[in-house]
């Protein structure tokens, strides 16, 4: 039987699906351009499923969201909480915290659904930390991506302020120990900390008006800024041609590997389903933040062994081990927590957004790159990768000295200075040993010598005289 005519665009005139795409593409001209997409070519190695984790983790987070913003009230009036967990009935709470109770205990699926929007945060802000390390670790950073490399620290950025916004708006008392640190610290910034606490907090904490700016911030702009930058990150993979690793047949005018339909896109669609298989696994037996554990917000106490999650430890852990230097001039001061909180990370990030160009001066190459590189091969990016995590993995841990102080019995003193210490020497002996490794690898690579710089010939033994 004779296959049916197809036009230049690829679509089936005769079937009903062909005639309503042909209509669209009449009026759209997207077929050539949808084409053109389905047959770009992507290569097939595991480090690049990093970045679509992180995409459908961020899908996830959409669809679990929009099903707890049914049963969310972001409100501050207070109420006395008479639902299902007894222990709690007849406290006095928010509406917030009651809506979180109600979501946990009486709402089907709830929990799961609540438990599972957390894990996909994580899971989200994880995916998008490797996949960063995994672009600074090869290079694929470099001209023409410097972009996309930007984009990508940008959405982290935006990530990790909207998952502290989130975790905020349960109004339980270990969010509200974070909220009333998170207040000093923006308060602290000089000039403009009293306006921004202003708008983004509603005035002095615990605001009136903090939960319902936090809910709008959460489940509006901050998703949509992300979802826009998505978007471009998407639209400038698509453009370029994707980065490979060296290999036999590839070049730097070449993509080897499979192309986007229907192999790529059916191991896609299999990742999609994988990611989410484990974060409603994690979501059903998995438990994550459990509210009725901390109980509501009072401004009058501090949660006892309080530390955020993961991705905002570190700012925590570096605010409990930082010396308590203030500034004074002309009848101003600048606050310990801005040197710490918003300055130092400031520096830290605005150096990894430039870190493209500074490489590009530095080397003076200027070319396009689309192979990759070998973090062996490049012992100093290497080492500032490895420096720069031992670093936050201190940072991390000093969140919790005082955990570590009361299980092994040492003083509070103690335990800080030794972060202190650990701060400088464990990032330092991290880059010291990255080098060194990244040399050995060069030199097993290169017949298991290492070639000195100035080779010496060997001296003719002398001649006995007579």
């Amino acid at each position: 039987m004779a296959t049916p005519a197809r036009e230049p665009t690829g679509i089936p005139p005769r079937s009903l699906t062909g005639r309503l795409l042909r209509w669209a593409d009449k009026r759209l001209g997207a077929a050539k351009l949808v084409r053109t997409a389905l047959d770009k070519v992507f290569p097939d190695h595991w480090s690049f499923l990093l970045g679509e984790i992180a995409l459908y983790s961020f899908v996830i987070l959409i669809g679990t969201g929009v099903f707890l913003t049914f049963f969310f009230e972001p409100s501050a009036d207070v109420v006395v909480y008479d639902g299902s967990h007894g222990p709690l009935r007849g406290v006095e709470m928010s509406q917030a915290f009651r809506s979180v109770l109600d979501i946990s205990f009486d709402v089907r699926a709830g929990l799961v659904m609540r438990q599972a929007h957390h894990w996909a945060a994580l899971l989200f802000l994880a995916s998008i930390t490797a996949h960063l390390f995994r672009v600074w670790f090869t290079g694929a950073y470099r001209r023409p991506r410097e972009l996309n490399w930007i984009i990508g620290l940008t959405m982290m950025l935006l990530s990790i302020v909207n998952g502290f916004f989130g975790y905020s708006l349960l109004d339980d008392q270990l969010s509200g120990s974070g909220l009333r640190i998170a207040y000093s610290v923006v308060l602290s910034i000089p000039l403009a900390g009293t306006w921004l606490v202003s708008l983004v907090f509603g005035g002095e904490f615990p605001g009136p008006d903090l939960l319902t700016r936090f809910y709008v911030l959460h489940i509006l702009i901050v998703p949509a800024l992300i979802a826009v930058l998505v978007t471009l990150h998407l639209a400038i993979l698509l453009r370029h041609k994707h980065t490979q690793y060296p290999g036999p047949g590839r070049r730097e005018d070449n993509v080897v590997g499979e192309r986007l339909w229907p192999t790529y896109m059916a191991k896609a669609v299999a990742v999609l389903f994988v990611t989410a298989a484990v974060v409603f696994l994690l979501g059903g037996v998995a438990q994550i933040n459990p509210v009725w554990t901390f109980g509501p917000f009072r401004p009058g106490d501090v949660s006892s062994a309080s530390q955020p999650d993961w991705y905002m430890g570190w700012l925590d852990g570096i605010l409990r081990i930082a010396p308590a230097w203030e500034l004074r001039a002309f009848g101003f001061e600048i606050p310990n927590p801005f040197f710490f909180a918003v300055l130092l990370p400031g520096l830290i990030f605005g150096a990894l957004f430039l870190a493209p160009f500074i490489e590009e001066r530095f080397t003076k190459d200027r070319a396009e790159h689309h192979l990759l590189d070998r973090p062996r091969d490049h012992p100093r990016r290497t080492a500032i990768a490895v420096a720069s995590l031992a670093f936050y993995l201190v940072l991390l841990g000093a969140a919790s000295g005082d955990v570590i102080s009361l299980r092994f019995g040492l003083s509070v003193n103690t335990v800080i200075w030794l972060f202190r210490i650990a701060c400088f020497a464990v990032p330092a002996a991290a880059a010291w040993i990255t080098v060194k490794l990244c040399r050995e690898l060069q030199a097993r690579d290169a017949g298991g010598r290492i070639v000195p710089a100035v080779e010496e010939m060997p001296k003719e033994p002398a001649t006995p005289a007579g």
